[in-house]
């Protein structure tokens, strides 16, 4: 099964095409993810440590075609158009 199957959507405004690569474990994700819905928009997002090693493997493939590295969380804007990498309110606040 394709890790895009474990893709969660957080209901909310559709301004723009939102896409985030997180943990569960991450502070700084689930911060972000509170951030997205105290803003009241609509993202999608993946918990990559809970897929299975080959799922995660495709989901860190399509992660770092935006960012080289590891950064989490990674929040994708119109597929690819801007990348936040890390947690930054002030840059999350002023794209959407």
């Amino acid at each position: 099964m394709p890790y895009k199957d474990h893709i969660k959507t957080v209901p909310g405004r559709k301004d723009k095409d939102i896409m985030m690569f997180s943990l569960t474990n991450c502070i700084w994700c689930g911060k972000t993810k509170e951030l997205l819905s105290r803003l009241g928009m609509e993202y999608k997002y993946i918990d990559i440590d809970t897929l299975p090693p080959e799922e995660q493997k495709e989901a860190y493939e399509d992660m770092w075609q935006y960012v080289p590295g590891t950064i989490f969380p990674t929040v994708i804007i119109n597929k690819g158009e801007m990348v936040i990498n890390g947690f930054s309110e002030k840059e999350i606040k002023e794209l959407l």
